[in-house]
């Protein structure tokens, strides 16, 4: 039943903007609204003037939804546009970071976007068997036109292609650089190679199935992404999860937070030649993935977190083997610290390459690592928050120098904090169940969820049909909101620190491309 939204404790601005729409019921824990196009403009305008931020924007068949996060409340709000006519007004037309959001609905829906700045193919490389798979489904027919990448102008310019296939083993995506000498002057990416087709695999799953599709939409963040599925699927059904469940859950996020940023730190001084930092670093990240795997018996934790609490308890010698891990990092970590911060030619490299304005990272709402060594003071652990975090102490380090370095050093201090916060869950974790039942009434309901990944923030917007199967559901990586930065990091510096400033973003192509 539709009812006018209601008023509630959360600061004006958003919600007066909302309150005159329909509210849907059964959308939890924050509500959902059906606009106008005339509000959608407006909701635009506040993306526009920074009055909010872009949380996500996806589509089905003759809808278009809007996420939005309002930081001076709290709030969170989803808007739905009615698309009767396939068309929708453009958001990414004023607000760049929705640009590719709606190249992507484009394809795999069929809305378009009026008055868009960029109408070209996003995820559709014209290799799928149908058009607009989540839409009016059309078989393909012909092939489809070559990419235009955008031009550039100037004297003595020339393009350098990298990819989509890299040396060693990554993933596919194409960079193309227009350089003057070693200077770049700009750089596009092209991604969408490792579509998988994940949203409409989901359509019509059980829980259980979706679960396993969810943790696997980007592996090394299988346990953020199977925690926002989780907790999605229990606020759609009301679900109370035990309480040691949730600290499991916040234990199992620190180990795969803590293993990527000793990944990251090592691989991003092997690409600035120094080695014996991505040798040290690797043997870190090895000693937490064998923890995880004697503990909970998975070394990155797939399908261990599912919707109503988690797979399986702590084993008896669980908290001891965490406890020998924490102890072995704090003694070979901090020399590995020194060590990076003593290498003058390391911090040659480093220090001032691939700057991103913290203008910027506001505009696109950049989360993790990459916003908060830009200053962008945000961390979903706190706002909106979710358990059993609110019960524990931790900092959420934020920095201003917004280049490699600072990407460095933040994942050094957030590493730091999830050994912190490790030595804290072993110490209050509380006894009871792991694993509670699903509330399902037999009703059709929405949940939505957004947990903080070592990425960034992921989300996931879940409907589930009366008979407990997933209707729809729409997982969004940070990557969406970080990958066009890289374009802005590189711009200006030399071609060979590209792979130096990549991976310091160390953007998810699977995640992104869905």
């Amino acid at each position: 039943m539709n009812t006018k939204i209601q008023h509630t404790s959360h600061a004006p601005a958003l919600r007066n903007v909302l309150e005159a729409s329909q509210l849907i019921g059964g959308h939890r824990p924050w509500p959902r609204v059906v606009v106008t196009p005339e509000l959608w403009n407006t909701l635009t305008k506040g993306l526009v003037d920074g009055a909010w931020t872009l949380l996500g924007l996806w589509g089905e068949a003759g809808w278009v939804h809007l996420a939005l996060h309002e930081a001076a409340t709290g709030l969170i709000a989803v808007a739905s546009l009615p698309c009767p006519n396939e068309r929708f007004p453009s958001v990414g037309g004023a607000h760049p970071p929705a640009q590719r959001l709606e190249r992507a609905i484009a394809d795999l829906v069929g809305l378009q976007p009026v008055d868009a700045p960029d109408s070209r193919p996003w995820l559709d490389h014209g290799r799928w068997p149908l058009r607009h798979p989540l839409g009016m489904a059309t078989r393909a027919t012909g092939a489809m036109p070559p990419y235009r990448f955008l031009p550039a102008e100037g004297e003595s310019l020339h393009q350098i292609p990298v990819g989509p296939v890299h040396a060693g083993i990554i993933e596919p995506g194409h960079f193309r650089f227009t350089a003057n000498g070693e200077a770049v002057v700009r750089l596009e990416e092209r991604l969408g190679y490792v579509h998988k087709g994940i949203e409409s695999l989901l359509a019509g799953a059980t829980l259980e199935r979706a679960a396993r599709l969810v943790g696997r939409v980007s592996g090394d963040s299988t346990v953020a992404y199977a925690l926002a599925f989780a907790r999605a699927a229990e606020a759609a059904t009301e679900t109370d999860t035990p309480d040691r469940a949730h600290w499991l859950r916040a234990l199992m996020a620190e180990l795969e937070r803590l293993a990527n940023h000793l990944g990251d730190i090592g691989a991003i001084c092997n690409d600035a030649a120094f080695a014996l930092m991505l040798a040290h670093c690797a043997v870190l990240r090895e000693q937490v993935l064998r923890a995880s795997a004697a503990c909970f018996g998975h070394r990155l934790l797939m399908d261990c977190i599912v919707p109503g609490g988690v797979v399986a308890d702590l084993p008896a010698d669980g908290a001891k083997v965490l406890r020998a891990l924490v102890a072995e990092l704090r003694r070979r970590f901090p020399p590995l610290i020194e060590l990076y911060d003593n290498t003058a030619s390391l911090q040659d490299r480093t220090v001032g390459t691939g700057f991103v304005r913290p203008a910027l990272i506001q505009q696109f709402g950049c989360g993790g690592p990459i916003g908060r060594a830009g200053g962008r003071v945000f961390d979903a652990r706190r706002q909106p928050g979710y358990p059993p975090y609110e019960q524990l102490k931790f900092e959420a380090p934020v920095r201003t120098d917004s280049d490699v370095n600072g990407r460095v050093w933040l994942r050094i201090s957030e590493a730091q904090q999830s050994l912190v916060l490790v030595e804290q869950i072993l110490e209050r974790l509380p006894p009871g169940p792991v694993r509670g039942k699903l509330n399902l009434s037999g009703q059709p309901s929405e949940g939505m969820a957004l947990v903080e990944g070592f990425r960034g923030d992921v989300l996931v917007w879940l409907r589930l049909a009366a008979d407990g199967t997933v209707a729809r559901c729409h997982p969004r990586d940070p990557s969406w909101f970080q990958w066009p930065l890289l374009e802005a990091a590189i711009e200006g510096n030399i071609v060979a620190d590209f792979p130096l400033c990549n991976k310091s973003f160390n953007g998810s192509y699977s995640g992104h491309d869905l």
